[in-house]
């Protein structure tokens, strides 16, 4: 008879209270042992929970987002009392009996008889499928895959450096494998062919000098998948523009004492973000993503903000919320705190989640332009550069005015270039004047 059993969460070691970023399966799934169920997320690591009986799932007891430690319950599994038992070995094979002696016939004359209608020639031979490449173990360590399917893929030969996952977060899952074995086996046209892209040649560069191997850190990895994968499905283009922000410089350096003496920096970052607000709210369009049916556009009215931020360990991107409703000095109080936790690795699943639209600063750094890449489904991203002071013409005379460079990157399917141009203007306009954030 099946037996019900409870599977909690294991002994992690010093973690608790472990945020659940991930839940792998749902009633009514057949799993097996050792089946990934549910991704936990520390600060440091990220860990899948594999089952440890075969079954089908009754009932999981816990969904994203919740916070768990040691003993927690998971899911309720109706195990197979076949699971349980060892299966009986097989019959071992009759023995093979001797041929029966054959029993002469005797000649005939052969009879007349309809002429033998000629045989079709045989079908050509299909060429035998391709050796399997061998397993590159660096790129196969660093897929990111639960051990269930790094197990599966394993037997099939199957090197998971070179899928794309399509699971959450780029998560190479178990279709995926069975997906690239199946174009594999039709002729390698989903594999190798069709508009997938060449693979970059492996090259042994110790052979020209020395040389250090350092592994990506995981944020790093996660970064590039998410680039990677919107750079190939969103068609990208990049406005560029420069916005006259010598009143605001002004009106920031004026009001800066005072934002130190409260315990922060009035950064020109959060004057953007407020001016981002105002050329969202004139083009709607920006501020959308498009639907998976690719038919229509999601409009949003809220506006959270997301923010790259440099951290020692990569890219990350939290969010700050409602910007339309926050003043400057919450904005940078704010700003302040959420950078400062990202950079300690304590952000929360909720500060990278619910952003509409993102700006990456270069401006503490340098350069005069560079092209953003969309951090899709959102449909633009706003790239600013290092301020100048630049003579411009006035009209009468050439007047030095501090110039700050705008990248704007656009989905294309989403955003025409006469809508992005408006935009920046828009933006550009408002950054120029801080009076039209008050319209």
């Amino acid at each position: 008879m099946p037996e019900l059993r409870e599977v909690q969460v294991p002994d992690i070691g010093d973690f608790d209270q472990v945020a659940v970023t991930e839940v792998l399966v749902k009633p009514g799934d057949r799993i097996e042992v050792e089946a990934s169920l549910i991704t936990l997320e520390s600060d440091k690591a990220t860990m899948d929970v594999p089952s440890p009986w075969a079954g089908t799932v009754k009932e999981v007891k816990l969904s994203a987002g919740a916070k768990v430690g040691k003993g927690a319950p998971i899911l309720t599994l109706e195990v197979d009392e076949a699971a349980e038992k060892p299966s009986p070995a097989p019959p071992a094979p009759a023995p093979e009996q001797p041929p029966a002696p054959s029993t002469p016939v005797p000649e005939k004359a052969p009879s007349p008889g309809p002429p033998t209608p000629e045989r079709p020639p045989p079908a050509p031979e299909r060429a035998p499928p391709p050796p399997p490449q061998p397993i590159d173990e660096t790129a196969f360590a660093k897929a990111y895959a639960s051990p269930a399917v790094r197990r599966f893929a394993r037997e099939l030969g199957v090197d998971l450096g070179r899928l794309r996952g399509s699971g959450r977060g780029g998560r190479v899952v178990r279709e995926d494998v069975q997906g690239f074995v199946k174009a594999a086996l039709a002729g390698g046209a989903g594999a190798a062919g069709g508009f997938a892209l060449p693979e970059m040649p492996r090259i042994d560069f110790a052979k020209f000098g020395e040389i250090e191997e350092r592994p990506l850190g995981r944020i790093k990895l996660l970064t590039a998948k998410n680039v990677h994968r919107s750079w190939l499905h969103v068609p990208h283009v990049t406005q560029h523009d420069e916005a006259d922000i010598t009143e605001l410089e002004a009106f920031r350096k004026e009001h800066g004492e005072e934002a130190q003496a409260q315990g922060f920096k009035l950064t020109p970052l959060v004057f953007i973000m407020k001016a981002c607000v105002a050329a969202l709210r004139a083009h709607p369009e920006v501020n959308s993503s498009l639907a998976p049916s690719g038919d229509s556009l999601i409009l949003k009215k809220y506006f959270h903000i997301g923010i790259a931020v440099d951290t020692p360990e990569g890219l990350v991107v939290p969010v700050v919320r409602d910007v339309d409703r926050k003043g400057i000095f919450d904005l940078a109080r704010e700003l302040a705190e959420v950078s400062a936790r990202a950079r300690e690795k304590k952000l929360k699943l909720d500060d990278l989640q619910g952003g509409c639209f993102t700006i990456s600063s270069l401006g503490g750094i340098g350069g005069t332009g560079f092209t953003p890449i969309v951090n899709a489904p959102e449909a633009a991203i706003l790239g600013v550069s290092k301020s100048r002071l630049l003579p411009v013409w006035s009209g009468s005379e050439f007047a030095p005015r501090l110039m700050l460079p705008l990248s704007f990157s656009y989905d294309h399917r989403v955003i025409d270039g006469a809508q992005a141009a408006r935009f920046t203007t828009v933006l550009c306009e408002t950054l120029a004047d801080l009076r039209k954030i008050l319209l």
